[in-house]
């Protein structure tokens, strides 16, 4: 079966929304609104300086995507890239789905002139921490500490 990545478009909203959903729920036992989540993944095609989203198709059948937005580094004069909303739907993972994606990601990035590439990691997913680790990522020195507003 042949694995293609591709930017995704107005049209993959739908998808990008319920992998999203999917992905809270699974990974944080949240429930998202909608409608919120909607906008929130249809402002990313409006306002392409916030990011942009892959998809990965299977023989055209969508198995997955990710979202990558900018931070910029006045340290680095660069951007960094962080890799957000990743998801794989459950019959392709452990495929190679994910890694096609940030080999995608990671070239993209290069061209760009990026500083690198980061993401966040649960705590306890460490499934998730061996493959950014085969993949050359390595933990950084920074603790994340958050106020939700």
């Amino acid at each position: 079966m042949r694995l293609s990545i591709r930017p995704a478009s107005p049209a993959d909203a739908p998808a990008l929304c319920a992998w999203n959903a999917a992905m809270a729920q699974e990974t944080e036992g949240l429930a998202l609104d909608p409608a919120v989540l909607e906008r929130g993944v249809r402002r990313v095609f409006e306002q392409p300086q916030r990011g942009f989203y892959l998809v990965a198709e299977r023989d055209g059948e969508a198995v997955g995507g990710l979202l990558v937005t900018y931070e910029w580094s006045d340290w680095r004069n660069a951007d960094y890239w962080w890799i957000q909303s990743v998801y794989v739907v459950p019959a392709a993972r452990r495929d190679g789905v994910f890694r096609a994606l940030y080999a995608e990601v990671e070239r993209r990035a290069r061209e760009a002139g990026a500083a690198s590439l980061r993401l966040y990691v649960e705590t306890e997913n460490r499934r998730a921490q061996r493959t950014y680790g085969e993949l050359g990522m390595q933990p950084c020195h920074y603790a994340m500490y958050e106020q939700v507003l």
